[in-house]
């Protein structure tokens, strides 16, 4: 009979080997988990105010409607469509910067404003979220008081900043999200930084914007 040679024990990997594996593995399943499932992203302006401040920084789920595959223009299915209410951030045509507004209205819905009270197919929103930060609109600047009636697209949502008075969005000429650019719904306040204070704003870590 032959016998089976043995074998010697199995080569152990150097221990530098071993952390690069862990190096490799945590970054491939972090770049993973940024372009599918998860990313962050920083307020940069006031026109979402006082809902979402300046420094404010965000977890945003990208699989909910649909995560963009890297380096293509192909879209993987979403759970669902945006919906009134979301928190957005979205990046718009032949822009290179990302957006975050609020979905108002989706495809075939009628917006109209009617001093300062959004109505959505005739029916009044309540909007206890909505700021005015002035008596009258700003010099060149839609009346975010009264605006509409606008019938939504095909195809498309419709987004407002919460600051009504400082946001540039669907109100104005060709600021109109097409219902593939969202590039996922805000879901928490993981940071947040008072640049004038120069110090945290615990109050706000963890909170979930509404």
């Amino acid at each position: 009979m032959f016998r089976k040679k043995s074998e010697g024990p199995a080569e152990k990997k150097a221990p530098w080997k071993e952390v690069l594996d862990v190096v490799i593995w945590a970054l491939v399943m972090a770049f993973l988990a940024r372009s599918f499932v998860v990313q962050a992203f920083r307020i940069p302006s006031g026109s979402m105010e006082d809902t979402l401040l300046i420094g404010d920084f965000l977890f945003v789920n990208k699989f909910l409607y649909g995560a963009k595959i890297p380096f293509t223009d192909v879209r993987m299915p979403g759970l669902r469509e945006p919906e009134p209410g979301d928190i957005i951030v979205w990046r718009p045509e032949d822009e290179k910067q990302d957006y975050i507004k609020r979905c108002v209205a989706v495809q075939g819905q009628e917006v109209q404003i009617r001093d300062g009270v959004l109505y959505r197919d005739g029916e009044a929103i309540e909007e206890g979220y909505v700021k005015y930060m002035f008596g009258s609109s700003p010099p060149g600047w839609i009346s975010p008081r009264d605006w509409g009636p606008f019938t939504v697209p095909e195809g498309e949502i419709l987004l407002l900043g919460d600051n009504r008075d400082n946001s540039r969005d669907g109100r104005q000429m060709g600021f109109h999200a097409w219902r593939e650019t969202p590039r996922g719904k805000v879901t928490r306040i993981y940071w947040s930084w008072d640049g004038e204070a120069k110090r945290p704003r615990w109050g706000r870590v963890g909170r979930v914007p509404r």
